[in-house]
């Protein structure tokens, strides 16, 4: 794992083992965390989603950023109950760095279809005021990109057949890193 994933994964783990009172681990130094960057932090338990927020602009330093996500993640996804210190052990943490969005251009739903790069892009979806996004990483259990996509429209509110010509998306990669076990 290179330095800036180490860092990372040590200033998520850190924000919220802080939040529990738990003691921290040393955070080595990076140059690339005073700089903006946009993360997602991801909490795992057995294998099982138990936590996932992130911004997907990049709008803070990159060391607050993480924190910020991370804190989120445990203790604010509306899906989960706040992580509870027995669980921390247990947790793995996952970060990714996304780069910039940009906007995916097509004629219709069948062109997206085609444009979409499974296992690279991760989408954002905009309409009427509602948003969603996958990050690269869900293209793991949906692979075909007619599924990651209705799955995606049914994340951002809509029904998994709905199209419009209004449908704006936007595809960013990211870089990530894992734990590779539970500290």
């Amino acid at each position: 794992m290179d330095d800036l994933g180490q860092a990372l994964l040590i200033r998520a783990r850190n924000a919220i083992a802080a939040e529990l009172g738990a003691p921290p681990r040393p955070e080595p130094p990076h140059a690339a965390l005073a700089e903006p960057g946009a993360t997602f932090v991801t909490l795992t338990q057995d294998g099982q989603l138990r936590g996932c927020i992130g911004s997907l602009e990049a709008w803070r330093p990159l060391d607050e950023d993480v924190r910020a996500n991370a804190r989120a993640a445990a203790f604010r996804d509306p899906r989960f109950p706040p992580l509870g210190r027995h669980e921390l052990a247990a947790t793995r943490v996952e970060v990714s760095l996304l780069t910039p969005a940009v906007p995916l251009e097509f004629a219709d739903e069948a062109d997206v279809l085609r444009r979409l790069r499974p296992n690279i892009d991760g989408v954002i979806l905009e309409y009427a005021g509602r948003r969603g996004t996958f990050l690269p990483q869900v293209w793991e259990s949906l692979p075909q990109p007619r599924d990651f996509l209705a799955h995606l429209k049914q994340k951002a509110g809509f029904p998994a057949d709905f199209w419009s010509p209004d449908v704006k998306l936007y595809r960013y990669e990211v870089q990530k890193w894992k734990e590779a076990t539970t500290t």
